[in-house]
């Protein structure tokens, strides 16, 4: 019957296990080698910049909302790098966002202003009906 026995005795019920060993390092090599070298992905157009600069400025939807510390310790505020009065900031946003269907602000604040400032600039913006209004951090400036 094949069973072979022991010191103590008795019959041994232990299972070889080289036979099993073998045949996954088998199907190991198989799969290795059957797998490609190089992975390939996915075939993707990337955007291009557009040529002109006119045509760039057409296109540019991003409104930033700055507020600045000025010398005397009260903020400034400038519309993407355009310098407003506190005052003309409210009817100068209506302006904008009236004949746009994506209503997106991003308010930039100086860090060392207090964040009372930045705040009334938000409020500005959403009495003006911008309806999403982005903070840009020192982060997310530096692409982080």
């Amino acid at each position: 019957m094949g069973m072979t026995t022991g010191s103590s005795g008795g019959a041994m019920h232990d299972i070889n296990v080289t036979p099993m060993i073998d045949v996954l390092l088998v199907l190991l090599i198989i799969f290795m080698t059957i797998t490609p070298i190089t992975p390939r992905g996915l075939e993707a157009l990337v955007p291009q910049p557009p040529k002109d600069k006119q045509q760039k400025q057409d296109n540019d939807r991003t409104i930033v909302i700055q507020v600045t510390n000025h010398s005397g310790g009260l903020p400034s505020y400038k519309i993407n790098e355009t310098d407003v009065s506190k005052g003309d900031l409210e009817p100068r946003l209506q302006s904008i966002f009236a004949t746009r269907a994506e209503r997106v602000a991003f308010v930039k604040g100086d860090p060392d202003l207090n964040f009372a400032d930045i705040a009334q600039v938000i409020d500005m913006a959403h009495a003006a009906n911008v309806e999403h209004i982005g903070l840009i951090t020192p982060k997310v400036e530096a692409g982080q």
